[in-house]
């Protein structure tokens, strides 16, 4: 197969991962009746499937593709194939902010209480890894940038633990559960907040496309041939926190997905951001619904948290695709 047939193939599989996202699942409906239902018809039992099967692909297909393409964007920034969007502590710092919620008990004050306390912990992390490296270095060095985001990370990390040694029993598995990502009981706000950062995010990030390119060849050959190397580093840095950070308030600590995505294609395709990036967000979205029809259906009425899932998945893929890539 071709280049560009590959490419081609790969940037339609969102419709069909889509389809059965909407289409399969543990109830068994007769798929005319379900496209009829897409329609405005159908029986009520199949408007109702399709009420809550739409948002909840809509999202991970959100999610998926915001979390990939931002990894192919720290990927490029920080010159890293094994970088993901979580390795900065923007996961921490939003995890943070949800367990806090729940330990408190201020889920009582609405459904939006914990999403938007973790998307102030992840942008509490944002600016703490950014201001930590600006200060080491106003050129916004990446080796500084990276070592900041463990650091902010670990100290998150001991937060949670702190919160969580306090805690009754009850919030504690509320908190696990969340930090293992689920877009179950997904509705359309929580649609239109992904959305509203994801879509203009990634106009944003693809037309930082060719910038990027240019930075994978060093930042004073960028420089030399044109690229505002600094701003590309910052604005590249703040809106791919900023997805990642929506993509977590809104279905939780989800891992791999930014990892294994890009490092994949960038074998299949090459590294070409021009490609690499709408394809990251393509095939993320792919995955992500995959992984929620796989949560949601091997155990039947039981369901694995997304999470889980991307792990099981994306563990034994990425250390296939290291060995690929080291020989």
């Amino acid at each position: 197969m071709t280049r560009r047939l590959r490419i081609g193939a790969l940037a339609l599989t969102p419709i069909a991962a889509g389809m059965a996202g909407i289409f399969v699942g543990s109830v068994q409906v007769p798929p005319a009746d379900l496209l009829a239902a897409l329609f405005g018809g159908g029986s009520a039992l199949a408007s109702t499937i399709v009420e809550l099967r739409v948002p909840r692909v809509l999202l991970a297909a959100l999610v998926g593709g915001g979390l990939a393409l931002a990894g192919a964007t720290f990927q490029a920034l920080l010159r890293n194939p094994l970088a993901e969007p979580y390795i900065l502590g923007i996961s921490g710092g939003a995890a943070t902010g949800a367990v806090a919620v729940l330990a408190l008990g201020l889920t009582t004050l609405g459904s939006w209480a914990l999403p938007l306390a973790a998307f102030a912990g992840a942008l509490l992390a944002i600016l703490l890894v950014f201001g930590v490296a600006a200060s080491a270095d106003r050129r916004l060095d990446v080796r500084v940038l990276l070592l900041a985001g463990v650091v902010v990370g670990a100290f998150f990390s001991a937060a949670i633990a702190m919160i969580l040694a306090l805690a009754e029993a009850r919030t504690v598995r509320s908190a696990v559960l969340w930090m293992m990502g689920s877009v179950a009981g997904a509705s359309w706000s929580d649609v239109g907040v992904a959305a509203a950062y994801t879509l203009p995010a990634a106009l944003i990030l693809l037309g930082l496309a060719r910038p990027l390119n240019l930075l994978s060849v060093g930042e004073e050959s960028a420089a030399y041939l044109g690229a505002d190397v600094e701003s590309v580093k910052r604005t590249a840095y703040v809106v791919a926190s900023l997805v990642t950070a929506a993509g977590v308030a809104v279905a939780g600590v989800i891992g791999f997905v930014g990892l294994v995505i890009p490092h994949a294609l960038r074998l299949v395709v090459g590294s070409d951001h021009r490609v690499l990036l709408p394809l990251s967000l393509l095939v993320g979205a792919t995955f992500l619904v995959l992984a929620d029809l796989g949560a949601r259906t091997l155990l039947g009425s039981t369901e694995i948290p997304i999470g889980v899932v991307t792990a099981f998945v994306g563990v034994p893929v990425f250390l296939v695709l290291l060995r690929r890539s080291m020989t």
